[in-house]
């Protein structure tokens, strides 16, 4: 019990604890989406994107949280380009947006200093979360959350059939482009504690298991949010506990959940 009334007694790790309970509304929120719409890779290629503005943000000493948003956001705008350029090989905007990123990261990360730093952006830190990035969080999540809502009805059509969304009236093509750019907004505010080549799993495994339970959209989000939440801040206190990194720590829990719920509903199903 000590020793968790401990993590109350430190800032670094309150503000990590917040920070992990809204990335762990809003990640769902598009996860759900991304894996309706089969968009997986999505989220992989900017979450190593994302790299690329940290790199560049240690190396011309600006916050490397803030420069992960903004890269993301410019290749968020260069996938939805790149798809309007090659309409019948959607998958070569992800890959080419992909290896420049990687590209990028494999070269500016020559220059980085501070390895140290640097590596607490791959696989999640929770002592170098500042109140800066507390703020922009707190920021970027209240401005994923409230678009999700508001556009709610249109991303709902879009998961699940872009051609009837089309015939009844929305626009298509926008609602693509904004849904990209929340990927993007999202990713990169993860990036921080749980890590950038970690953040892509987050928007998948929940997902995948409240799609085992859920009978409806809604019911579907509302599973992955708890799934999400429970596993975040159990994740959080297991890495505080035995020193790992939290990124890690949490997929590992993330995936035991969803093997659990599998075996669950295939016991239940008999």
């Amino acid at each position: 019990m000590d020793r968790f009334l401990e993590i109350f007694q430190y800032d670094f790790l309150r503000n990590a604890f917040l920070i992990g309970t809204l990335l762990a509304v809003i990640i769902p929120c598009i996860g759900l989406t991304v894996v309706l719409k089969r968009l997986s890779m999505i989220g992989e290629t900017l979450a190593h994107t994302s790299l690329a503005g940290v790199t560049l943000g240690l190396l011309l000493g600006f916050n490397p949280t803030l420069c992960a948003a903004v890269y993301c956001v410019f290749a968020a705008f260069g996938i939805e380009f790149l798809r309007k350029r090659y309409p019948q090989f959607a998958d070569l905007a992800i890959a080419l947006i992909l290896s420049l990123g990687i590209g990028l990261t494999g070269v500016l990360s020559s220059f980085v200093t501070h390895a140290a730093n640097f590596q607490s952006y791959l696989f999640g830190s929770l002592i170098t979360v500042t109140p800066f990035e507390l703020r922009l969080v707190l920021i970027l999540s209240a401005v994923v959350f409230l678009l999700f809502v508001l556009f709610y009805r249109e991303l709902f059509y879009l998961a699940f059939d872009e051609s009837s969304a089309r015939l009844a009236g929305v626009p298509a093509d926008a609602v693509n482009f904004l849904f990209t750019l929340l990927t993007a907004v999202t990713i990169s505010a993860a990036a921080r504690t749980v890590g950038a080549l970690i953040v892509s799993s987050l928007l998948v495994i929940p997902a995948a298991a409240a799609m085992q339970l859920g009978r409806n959209y809604r019911q579907t989000l509302l599973f992955a949010i708890i799934f999400s939440l429970i596993t975040m801040n159990v994740g959080l206190y297991v890495s505080f506990l035995t020193e790992t990194q939290p990124g890690g720590t949490i997929v590992l829990l993330q995936i035991a959940l969803l093997l659990a719920i599998m075996l669950f509903c295939r016991v239940w199903k008999k």
